[in-house]
């Protein structure tokens, strides 16, 4: 090729080096937009087949989606007020073993008690040289700046729950409008394409979206069965917060693969911890519950919900779980399996009958 004017190709590739560093700094500034906007569709998909199922009832579109936000809000509400007030009452109950103490005047000589504690555990333990080196090590250390740097942290972390909660309430708004308004969205997707291919287009689009329906639909009926499973167990067993460990079960059951594990080890850490619940022997015997549910769910309740909502196999599934928990975290590890199902049906449906075709 014969470069007529070297300044005027080299003026295009600068332009279009920069262009390309301007796009992909832009999509990093409005990183948090995008996960909001890719949260809210990816939810307002998992509620498109409920509101549809509400339509073939004869309800209209707005009371179909009026009625699936409604059950949603008020599920998330009920779990609130259920363990809103258990928190409560356990630091009330905190609160009130302080005063106590401070009236018995545990707290007039604290380190006179402490003395004593460790004198009449450790009788062999020199206790006077132990304090002298606790002393100097306090002594040494720089407290201005801890404190400066547990006063930022704390800060950060108020912080960061304010934009939870923000970002929350936004996507609860995107949601409700992406579900208002699915329909035609996917009306204006489709008109992007010629009208030669546009009844296939459809026909694959329809497939997709509902297989991603399907799918949090599948993996929120798991974690409705899982909480409501621990809720009646350990009511029975006698181990602590019973309301509140079953709600760590429903949402740590949404996440693929490691979900059931992560909230089963913190029920059972939980049930041992002494002085919680009236059954010391609660956290072996969540224990091997928790061990043979997991296996249940694993091999029958899983497949026969999941296989019906998408038909991936189980490697792809581990193998997308995990690149998309590396790529976006727990929305990445949320998203991975439907989206691997998405790129089966395009695979099967179109890549495989034109390889066949030639």
């Amino acid at each position: 090729m014969k470069l007529h004017s070297p300044f005027r190709t080299a003026l295009l590739a600068t332009l279009g080096v920069g262009l390309g560093l301007l796009l992909i700094g832009s999509i990093q500034n409005l990183q948090t937009i995008l996960l909001y906007v890719g949260t809210a569709l990816f939810l307002s998909l998992g509620l498109d087949p409920i509101v549809g199922w509400l339509e073939r009832r004869k309800l209209p579109r707005w009371a179909a989606v009026l009625i699936t936000i409604l059950g949603v809000l008020a599920a998330f509400a009920g779990i609130i007020l259920m363990i809103v007030p258990i928190i409560v009452q356990q630091i009330g109950q905190l609160v009130g073993t302080l005063q106590d103490l401070a009236e018995e005047g545990a707290f007039d000589d604290p380190v006179g008690a402490i003395q004593d504690w460790l004198h009449t555990v450790f009788p062999a333990l020199n206790v006077d040289e132990v304090w002298t080196y606790v002393e100097d090590w306090y002594a040494s250390l720089d407290v201005g700046a801890i404190g400066s740097e547990v006063g930022g942290s704390l800060i950060a972390i108020m912080g960061a729950i304010i934009t939870g909660f923000a970002g929350a309430f936004i996507v609860l708004i995107l949601t409700i409008y992406f579900t208002a308004s699915t329909p035609s969205l996917k009306r204006a997707v489709y008109q992007l394409v010629p009208a030669s291919k546009r009844a296939r287009f459809m026909d694959l689009g329809e497939q997709i979206t509902d297989s991603v329906g399907y799918y949090v639909i599948g993996q929120l009926s798991l974690g409705v069965i899982n909480g409501v499973l621990s809720a009646i167990f350990l009511s029975i067993i006698g181990a602590p917060f019973p309301a509140v460990l079953a709600v760590i079960a429903f949402f740590f059951s949404l996440i693929p693969l490691v979900g059931t594990l992560t909230g089963s080890t913190i029920i059972v850490l939980t049930c041992l911890i002494p002085g919680l619940g009236s059954n010391p022997n609660a956290w072996w015997i969540a224990a091997i519950y928790y061990l043979i549910y997991m296996q249940i769910e694993a091999y029958v309740i899983s497949p026969r919900i999941m296989g019906r909502a998408v038909s991936v196999p189980g490697a792809v599934v581990v193998i997308a779980a995990l690149a998309g928990g590396s790529l976006l975290g727990l929305l990445g590890a949320l998203v991975a399996i439907p989206v691997a199902a998405s790129i089966l049906i395009i695979y099967r449906q179109v890549v495989i009958p034109r390889q066949n075709e030639r």
